[in-house]
């Protein structure tokens, strides 16, 4: 590659073919891009895409290959079954065994992310799931650009993918599919701008300082300690997404619109963070730090852990699921308590509801995963054990009083954003953080290089380190002066040695060697600067290291100092005492101490205190050592020194007394502290609280909203029962167990004399027309037998015949808790009973004639007859014609018959061809 251009994935799914054919239709002919396009579509369209493609792109579109080197102006696509990674611009592709990564669209952007950089663009179109989540927030991470399809009227058809996407906050553009190439072309256009400006503007600097002071207005928070390049970058980003052409504009902006200061500052808060992110350190945390945590430990006592910089929560919850399975594994009953904080509200409320999609989850093995999370669709909650753990509250590791008594500080995330000022003014804090022996962990491209005497390695490859005993003093906390030092970081030389001018050199020198010593303290007495040659005058106290100026001061000054620094701070006025006598080893010398305010535009006064060095006592005073030498001492004068040396014991006493008070109030600050910080804690448990109560309730509406569509079912299935009983015409009756009336269809009230108000009185009270009087007993039976029981009964008019089924009425848990009787008209079936009997007996009756005339005839035939075959011809012809005359009669339905047709039939076998042989004649007779 000649130079580096932007490479755009694109991940799409359901409805993502139109989406890509809007995208490519509007692309200029030169983009000044690469595309690299990642799907799970169905097979037959994912096939047909590089064809679909290149109907609708000025560009080649080629299937993605192998040692692929990805050229600007070319579109590659993913083929069927298989994964793409990218390294150094070449494509690699991978089979996958099963025939489909579960998220291979997340996989490019990740790997797309770690090789390009700033240089990498991710799109997420129309699809169904939540693939390309986690790659936008890794592209995100390393200063890419994010878009996703908005949803508008026109699209997408399936917006699960890009609204997943949007709801993390982390997309740069959300715009439909149409107007992308327009917005991509800008964005590459002004690629580099801001480099140019900077290179070239000598007040890029100043613009800078003033974007840091709107942050600072408008957020509370500076950011001028934060890294020059990352800062840069991600105001670049900003300036590219948003078309503007220089930084001047762009402060313009940032003043002009608070929506996009606020953008910026969460731009600015991103890091790189996820579950047991660089799997190695977290091993050697494992291994090296977690039983020696609990070592000596007991039910009393807890294990208390900071996170600062924690983002949304992955870092402290990872912490967590160790110690937790550290607990377990000792069997301890030690309690653990991780403080996570960061001065992101929006990460912090993602890390307070501890939800995170699936695909963030890569790193958690299957058994942690089932151990300490709760499936829920496609996401996982952290389980309540492990989010009881932790306390999460917004918090500013350069602005806020530290946290103290930790026993593990994790920083992975926040150091690599500061320059090495502040991060000299930020490690010291995490020293005076811990406990002795308390551990510091630290991100694989941080380090303590310049803090070596504050902390020893543990593990130096994976930034683990412990804490030195023998280290630097008290650091410079932020609670003791908010613009100076660290919180006003910002505020100093921009240049190292070689740019000062030959004239802050010599000043520099010169202070440094003639200059009397002196030191900066507080108005409560706490040293925060010292200079060279402060030892003769200041010594330190065995014991536990203070910053008390008092508690330092060396024998005979701290009364003069002491009165001094009151003045001073009453009166705000310079304070001076002269001929001050500091006792040493075997001659005492006499000091003038200085002490004069230091006001710096309304903050907090500190106070400067100089010691300088005097030869001998003022002129008109006569050392005391002098007269001692040149006259005898006097016994009043004797007398007066002993009680001024009892005065200064006692002075002294009360001074002792005084700073040993001060040390109370300052444990009793420390406790207050840890009383905050407790009631931090159960803020956070409030907080938590509150959401689980949110998430009751609303857990509370779904049930109800379930309840009520469960009673529209049942008024539903209510009515379609009604509507059935009404069109079957079945009367049923519906009794418990004492043969109360619970129930009943309207057609029951042509048998029974039942009205709505009958339900709940027993039926042997309700009047009927049936000739059954055995209804009690029949029901008895059914309860008893638990059998159905059927009988036929008819009214006393006879007018109608029923058919009666008594079943019992059997419970959802089994049981018989009453009977239910049907009544089934069968009067149709009666009657059509009764006429067959009719029938057949007539027909009985006529087969008894029939073979009596039969019977008959054979008598006379046989009679008449000479011989048998004689007989059986006549015998059969009689016969088949008493058949022809029964056609006859049963043709007329039974009724009268024309003599005529009698005769033709008869001589009908007997006809030929000639008509003329029989001639059938006379009056109509009827038989």
């Amino acid at each position: 590659m000649d130079r580096p251009f932007p490479i755009v994935g694109v991940g799409a799914s359901a409805g993502g073919v139109e989406a890509l054919e809007y995208l490519f239709k509007a692309m200029p002919p030169e983009p000044g891009m690469a595309f690299v396009i990642v799907t799970h579509l169905a097979p037959k369209r994912e096939s047909m895409l590089p064809e679909i493609l290149a109907r609708d792109t000025h560009m080649p579109v080629l299937i993605a290959e192998n040692d692929q080197i990805v050229r600007p102006n070319r579109v590659y696509v993913a083929p069927a079954d298989a994964v793409l990674d990218i390294t150094k611009g070449r494509l690699g592709v991978r089979a996958v065994g099963d025939g489909r990564e579960r998220t291979p669209i997340d996989s490019f952007f990740a790997a797309l992310a770690e090789d390009q950089g700033e240089y990498a663009i991710g799109i997420v179109l129309s699809g169904a799931g939540s693939d390309g989540t986690l790659g936008i927030k890794a592209i995100k991470e390393h200063g890419g650009l994010t878009l996703a399809q908005a949803t508008d009227h026109s699209g997408p058809r399936h917006s699960s993918m890009p609204e997943s996407a949007i709801a993390s906050g982390l997309v740069d553009l959300a715009v439909p599919v149409e107007t992308m190439p327009a917005q991509l072309a800008g964005y590459v256009r002004s690629f580099d701008i801001l480099d140019k400006e900077v290179d070239k503007d000598d007040g890029a600097e100043t613009t800078r300082n003033e974007i840091c002071a709107i942050l600072l207005d408008q957020t509370g928070h500076d950011f001028s300690g934060y890294k020059t390049r990352t800062f840069y970058r991600r105001i670049e980003r900003r300036m590219q997404v948003l078309q503007v052409p220089s930084l001047e504009a762009y402060a313009d902006r940032l003043r002009q619109d608070p929506a996009e200061v606020n953008t910026l500052f969460r731009d600015l808060l991103i890091g790189v963070t996820n579950f047991f992110r660089d799997t190695k350190a977290f091993e050697a945390l494992e291994q090296l730090v977690m039983p020696r945590l609990f070592e000596g430990k007991g039910p009393s006592d807890t294990i208390r852990v900071w996170v600062p910089g924690c983002a949304t929560g992955e870092e402290v919850y990872s912490l967590a699921i160790m110690l937790r399975e550290q607990v377990e594994q000792s069997r301890s009953r030690v309690k653990v308590q991780i403080f996570a904080t960061d001065i992101d509200e929006a990460a912090l409320g993602v890390a307070r509801a501890g939800r995170y999609p699936d695909t963030m989850l890569q790193g958690v093995s299957k058994e942690r995963l089932e151990r300490f999370f709760i499936s829920e669709g496609t996401s996982y909650v952290i389980n309540k054990p492990i989010r009881d753990m932790c306390v999460f509250s917004s918090h500013s590791v350069v602005r806020d009083p530290p946290f103290s008594r930790m026993d593990l500080i994790s920083c992975r995330n926040l150091l690599i954003y500061l320059n090495s000022e502040l991060q000299g003014h930020v490690i010291p804090i995490f020293h005076y953080a811990l406990k002795p022996n308390g551990f510091l962990f630290l991100g694989t491209s941080e380090n303590i290089s310049q803090h070596g005497d504050l902390f020893t390695s543990v593990d130096k490859k994976n930034r683990v380190f412990q804490r030195r005993e023998d280290g630097a003093a008290m650091p410079h906390l932020p609670v003791l002066f908010r613009r100076h030092g660290i919180a006003g970081v910002g505020v100093t030389e921009s240049g190292g040695p070689a740019g000062r001018s030959l004239r802050q050199s010599i000043e520099a020198r010169v202070l440094e060697r003639y200059a009397p010593a002196h030191v900066v303290v507080t108005r409560d007495g706490d040293v925060i600067n010292y200079s060279a040659g402060t030892g003769k005058y200041l010594e330190a106290p065995p014991g536990r290291p203070s910053r008390a100026l008092m508690a330092m001061a060396r024998r005979g000054l701290r009364l003069p100092l002491r009165s001094a620094l009151h003045e001073a701070v009453e009166s705000q006025r310079t304070a001076v005492r002269d001929n001050v006598e500091m006792e040493g080893g075997d001659k005492s010398e006499f000091v003038r101490v200085t002490v004069e305010p230091l006001h710096d535009d309304g903050n907090e006064t500190l106070y400067l205190v100089v010691f300088s060095d005097l030869r001998a006592p003022a002129a008109h005073e006569e050392p005391p050592a002098k007269q001692r030498k040149g006259k005898a001492r006097d016994a009043n004068l004797e007398q007066l020194e002993r009680e001024l040396r009892e005065t200064r014991e006692r002075l002294q006493s009360m001074a002792e007394e005084y700073e040993t008070a001060i040390e109370e109030l300052k444990s009793s600050n420390e406790e207050m502290v840890s009383v905050n910080e407790e009631l931090q804690s159960t803020n956070e448990e409030l907080e938590t609280s509150k959401e689980e109560l949110q998430s009751v309730n609303e857990e509370l509406q779904t049930v109800n909203h379930e309840l009520t569509v469960k009673i529209d079912e049942l008024d539903r299935a209510n009515s379609d029962l009604r509507n059935l009983y009404e069109s079957t015409q079945i009367a049923t009756i519906f009794l418990d167990r004492e043969l109360i009336v619970r129930s009943f269809t309207p057609a029951v009230t042509r048998i029974f004399n039942l009205i709505p108000g009958d339900r709940g009185r027993p039926l042997t009270d309700i009047a009927h027309h049936l000739d059954y009087a055995e209804v009690p007993q029949d029901i008895q039976q059914v309860f008893g037998a638990r059998q159905p029981l059927e009988r036929r009964v008819n009214r006393r008019d006879g007018a109608a015949h029923y058919i009666v089924r008594a079943l019992p009425y059997w419970t959802g848990s089994g049981k018989v808790e009453g009977a239910v009787l049907t009544f089934n008209d069968v009067t149709g079936l009666a009657q059509a009973e009764e006429q067959q009997r009719v029938l057949v007996a007539e027909l009985n009756h006529r087969v008894k004639n029939m073979l009596t005339v039969i019977v008959s005839i054979a008598t006379q035939t046989l009679k008449h007859s000479d011989d048998v075959d004689a007989a059986r011809e006549a015998f059969l012809d009689r016969l088949h014609a008493m058949a022809r005359s029964y056609e006859l009669v049963s043709r007329d339905q039974w009724g009268d018959v024309s003599l005529v047709d009698v005769v033709r039939q008869e001589v009908e076998p007997y006809r030929t061809g000639r008509d003329d042989r029989i001639a059938i004649d006379g009056p109509a007779v009827s038989l």
